[in-house]
């Protein structure tokens, strides 16, 4: 739920009373974005069909590349610093203590069906919404600070304010949560009424897109199943560019749904679609197209964003045995051995990947460790040395280890069958895995679905990715031991929202990574910070609680029919400046 620009102000006055100042998009000079002409359609890919409208009653990463087009945060973040700035608050205080957080509105913004926005709809949605333990993408964990509860009041009708239990250096950078409309959503809330669950239910695929209503530069105009998502240019937008032009330039967006990665290739390479984010292997081929007059482009860049992929061993698989083994740390730093990056880089990516952090992207100057050296290397006669000296040796006929009990040390990999990179990385790793023994089935799944699988424990490998973020804070549900996305070790999440995780079942190395980032939330010293985030990339790098593989580089390509496409800081929701995308 992360955005975009920086706040500059314009006198307008519109008929029906005062309008306040919009915000021109700045930040983005750096980045070569020019003034655009107002017009024309746009049309992107979805991997698959939104499971709702309402962006909290579900986790769905589709459904969150169209509610960055129709919704919009307290702050968001400058396209070319990655500084935070305002968006729907045009300020913000902060006090001495680090406890107290004032953020003042943006008068005269509306809805995209022309009502007012105000702090009522800020509270409302934090309230309702963002700390309902019962809202299925909410998030109430990030509100418990030391065991108390963050609370949010209504100051003025311009005005909101978070009062904080303990110092959280990060808590501004977490404020960029899509605000939603309390006039359209009241029915479905506590506050309106209803159960807590019931906000789950809010804008099914079926709604009346009216009922869809935003602060974003675009809104719904339709929603075929299976097809495609129609959003059209929200009149009420409260941006304008350097110009003071309203935005967004385009009229209308188009998301087609297209699973199939090399079907949505083909859709590109047809004219039906203006933009597509590609892997390195389809890299070099519409690369040389371009060189050869194809009428589009193909970028990349270094990425800070983006979602390097790792494997994670269940510490809580269903099998006893396997569980065992897959908790003793010497069999993961034994099987990163048998992880031969080069030749994914090489293969899979074509070269347009480096070697990953431990839970840092390497651009990330700030907090980035080097831990490259504890990656290790790819070497066979090493992990058959390490797996042997665990206990490991006896074989069967056919060559696979064999477990204490004497099952065969074998055990499904789950991946994403629909994506362009997961397969061949899982082929590979299939492949040397067997040349020491170790016997891996291939489970493949759509990848919408690999996240719920890892949140259900049903699993024994899997092959994912979480994307980078510039503060560890934001990452921390992921990376702290207990977390709610800590789904390789599920015994150490707490029974239900809010509770303490249960530090009993954790091992000493996940106790002191728990401990930094609890200390780390709290702290104001940005030295101490930084040091304490290194200590955690250190024992990531030698506990190995998922191993890393890769960090690709953020490739895309665009139709030359379009100007001010940017693509540095990948698909994560936010930031894609749509808006300013123009037709030629």
């Amino acid at each position: 739920m992360l955005k975009r620009s920086t706040l500059a102000l314009l006198s307008l006055t519109l008929l029906g009373g005062a309008l306040a100042a919009p915000k021109k998009v700045a930040g983005y000079n750096a980045l070569g974005i020019v003034n655009g002409k107002t017009g024309g359609s746009y049309t992107l890919t979805l991997g698959d069909s939104p499971q709702s409208l309402f962006y909290y009653g579900v986790i769905d990463n589709n459904l969150g590349l169209i509610s960055q087009q129709m919704f919009d945060g307290l702050v968001e973040f400058n396209l070319a610093t990655y500084k935070i700035e305002p968006a729907l608050a045009e300020s913000w205080d902060i006090s001495p203590d680090g406890r107290t957080y004032t953020f003042k509105l943006r008068q005269g913004v509306k809805w995209s069906d022309g009502q007012a926005f105000d702090a009522d709809d800020v509270v409302f949605t934090y309230k309702n919404i963002i700390m309902n333990p019962e809202a299925r993408a909410g998030d109430v964990g990030n509100f418990k600070l030391g065991g108390k509860d963050v609370t949010i009041s209504k100051v003025d009708a311009n005005t909101v304010r978070f009062t904080l239990p303990q110092a959280a250096p990060a808590f501004l950078l977490q404020q960029r949560y899509f605000i939603m409309p309390k006039h359209k959503l009241l029915k479905f809330s506590q506050e309106g009424g209803a159960k807590a669950a019931d906000i789950n239910s809010a804008w099914p695929t079926n709604v009346n897109e009216s009922e869809v209503v935003g602060t974003g530069p675009f809104k719904l105009a339709n929603y075929t199943a299976g097809q495609k998502v129609t959003l059209t240019r929200n009149p009420n937008y409260w941006k304008v560019d350097a110009a003071g032009k309203k935005l967004p330039y385009l009229d209308r967006l188009e998301f087609l749904i297209i699973r199939d990665p090399q079907a949505q290739v083909a859709q590109f390479l047809a004219g039906n679609v203006d933009q597509l984010n590609i892997s390195g292997a389809q890299f070099p081929d519409l690369k040389q197209k371009e060189v050869a007059g194809a009428p589009f482009k193909v970028m990349r860049s270094t990425a800070l964003f983006g979602s390097p992929p790792f494997v994670a061993y269940n510490f809580d698989a269903k099998d006893p045995a396997l569980a065992k083994v897959f908790s003793d740390v010497r069999f993961r730093r034994a099987m990163q051995g048998a992880v031969n990056r080069e030749r994914i880089i090489d293969t899979v990516y074509n070269g347009l990947a480096s070697l990953p952090g431990h839970g840092v992207a390497p651009v990330n100057k700030a907090f980035y460790t080097n831990t490259t050296k504890q990656l290790g290397s790819f070497n066979l006669s090493a992990v058959n040395e390490a797996l042997d000296a665990m206990g490991l040796n006896r074989k069967n006929a056919a060559g696979i280890r064999l477990l204490p009990n004497g099952k065969p040390l074998e055990f499904d990999l789950t991946y994403g069958t629909d994506s362009s990179v997961y397969p061949p990385i899982a082929t590979i790793l299939q492949s040397d895995f067997a040349k020491v023994g170790v016997k891996v089935n291939l489970k493949g799944i759509l990848s919408s679905k690999l996240f719920s699988t890892g949140l259900s424990g049903d699993w024994e490998m899997i092959l994912h990715a979480f994307g980078d973020q510039p503060d560890p804070e934001l990452r921390r549900p992921i990376w702290q031991p207990g977390g709610s996305l800590y789904y390789w070790h599920r015994s150490t999440q707490p029974a239900k929202d809010g509770d303490p995780a249960i530090v009993s079942r954790m091992a000493k190395w996940e106790r002191d990574i728990y401990n930094i980032f609890n200390e780390a939330a709290t702290t104001t010293s940005a030295a101490r910070r930084k040091a304490l985030y290194t200590r955690w990339q250190l024992l990531f790098a030698q506990n190995l609680p998922v191993t890393p593989i890769a960090k690709p580089e953020n490739i895309g390509a665009v139709s030359n029919k379009y100007g001010n496409y940017v693509y540095n800081l990948g698909v994560i929701p936010g930031y894609n400046p749509v808006p300013l995308v123009y037709q030629k």
